[in-house]
């Protein structure tokens, strides 16, 4: 009998002629949890799409429990026991939870009724296994994103898999939610399920992966068992060299106070928040899943609409109805969820990189060779892999569309720039190269708000720390107070406002 859940032979694939997955062979046993890691670009997603059903292989074959099969859609990987957790959310805003969960599996009574409540019973049961709470009715668009991220994962859950492939699932999770899912995932491994677990948080894959495996540029580089190899041998297996300090050394800001913010209230959303923002100055803000810090971003630049408090730049008081007056007030926004709001991903490069600035390129036509130029310029300056400037950005790995992402962000010139989760998703050389390209800002004066669930980097790249809790500001970290320890404490309201 086959020790082998999943073979894959010689697999390859290729897009309008690039091929981006080269003669790959992967193996994986049954009860074994394998680590596939790489940089953006180095093929992950793609292989996981074609062993899902997603993408059809352009050469190669793939064996499933010792016999060759062919995978054409998602659903042939279900009827196999094949289920996938996607990096991107695959849920419907306007269905509710349990219908997100079950859609395309939905339980009936009869051939025709729809059995809501046993599919609002077995989701309760789901939630209860990640220890989370949310609402069977709940609409998927009032859910927070890592609300969105527990649904992904009941929903590969229900399916009872026998292989489960996880695509940078963590990446907006909570230290205890990651707890979580390992417990979780240790649970489904004593059963005998297997997993591929892709991260770019090379700690995690040392910490629940027997074996780690290695891409770059679509080619497999090694394989090794994770207790032979340490984070930074994985790091230099993924980019092909020895990585240099990750953190660029903090530049001093000027004593100016660019912006600020004071009182700043939302219903129910947040408490009277006041803060100062200087010019070249990188304010970080730390705090839980739920502690409003996108919501603080998205009031500030007209998205949400404040009850009361004032916003100033330069000294001067502004009103900002909506993202609009945002841009032309000289406030840039990366969001933190890429797909949903950051980019539209049926547009090409240009049309995305463009999309807040298009007064910028012609007031009735738009000067189309300006915006090419503007747009390889940005290709350039942050190596953006793309095989034409016209390619839609459904085809991106999730660190290039970040990327175009932060160009649309940057193309209106802004003065002050709100970055929410700037590197979710992305590989340790991507990170490294956001984190230098934000410094070169600061140096420039550009002032930078700085939201990360990474506590790493927001100690890596802060100036200061303002720490929040259930929409209050508990406290606002300088110096030698910026560690996690400390974060922690404000972050759970052992320390500050109560």
């Amino acid at each position: 009998m086959d020790d082998f859940l999943i073979r894959t032979k010689g697999i390859s694939k290729e897009f309008s002629g690039v091929r981006v997955l080269n003669n790959i062979d992967l193996e994986l046993k049954k009860g074994q949890i394998l680590g596939l890691i790489g940089e953006n670009g180095a093929g992950k997603s793609t292989l996981m799409k074609i062993i899902s059903g997603l993408y059809f292989p352009t050469e190669g074959e793939i064996f499933y429990e010792g016999n060759k099969v062919e995978i054409n859609t998602p659903l042939d990987a279900r009827k196999l026991g094949i289920s996938i957790i996607p990096q991107e959310f695959n849920l419907i805003n306007h269905l509710n939870v349990y219908e997100n969960i079950f859609l395309g599996n939905e339980k009936r009574k009869n051939k025709i009724v729809l059995d809501r409540k046993s599919m609002r019973a077995k989701t309760n049961e789901l939630m209860k296994k990640l220890k989370t709470v949310i609402n069977p009715d709940t609409l998927i668009s009032s859910l927070s994103v890592a609300q969105k991220q527990m649904v992904e994962i009941a929903k590969a859950l229900s399916h009872d898999s026998k292989l489960l492939i996880l695509d940078e699932p963590t990446t907006v999770l909570t230290i205890n939610e990651i707890k979580i899912l390992f417990d979780l995932m240790r649970n489904l491994k004593e059963h005998g399920v297997s997993m591929i677990y892709i991260s770019h948080k090379l700690g995690e894959v040392k910490e629940i992966c027997d074996e780690v495996m290695v891409l770059r540029d679509g080619n497999f580089v090694t394989k090794s068992l994770t207790s032979d190899i340490n984070e930074k041998k994985m790091a230099e297996n993924m980019v092909g060299r020895e990585l240099n300090e990750i953190y660029p050394e903090k530049v001093t800001p000027e004593e100016e106070v660019f912006m600020k913010v004071e009182n700043i209230s939302v219903e129910n959303v947040l408490n009277n928040i006041s803060f100062e923002l200087k010019k070249g100055e990188i304010l970080g803000f730390a705090g839980l899943v739920g502690a409003g810090r996108t919501e603080l971003a998205e009031t500030i630049i007209g998205i949400r609409k404040k009850k009361e408090g004032t916003l100033s730049i330069k000294g001067k008081e502004i009103q900002i109805k909506d993202t609009l007056d945002a841009v032309s007030h000289g406030i840039g926004y990366l969001p933190e969820d890429r797909q949903g709001t950051g980019i539209i991903t049926s547009f090409d490069l240009i049309k995305n990189t463009t999309l807040v600035s298009l007064r910028n390129y012609g007031k009735f036509l738009i000067n189309k060779k300006k915006e090419k130029e503007r747009t390889q310029e940005f290709v350039d300056e942050f190596k953006i892999r793309a095989a034409s400037l016209k390619t839609k950005l459904e085809f991106f790995s999730g660190g290039n569309q970040q990327k175009v992402s932060l160009a649309k962000c940057l193309d209106p010139q802004p003065e002050i720039i709100i970055f929410d989760e700037p590197t979710r998703g992305i590989d340790v050389n991507a990170k490294r190269e956001i984190y230098f390209f934000i410094n070169d800002l600061v140096k420039k004066g550009i002032s930078c708000i700085f939201i990360s669930s990474e506590l790493e980097e927001i100690i890596g790249m802060c100036n200061r720390v303002a720490v929040m809790k259930e929409g209050t500001l508990t406290g606002i970290l300088e110096g030698e107070h910026i560690n996690e320890q400390e974060i922690m404490y404000y972050a759970t309201g052992v320390k500050g406002a109560a």
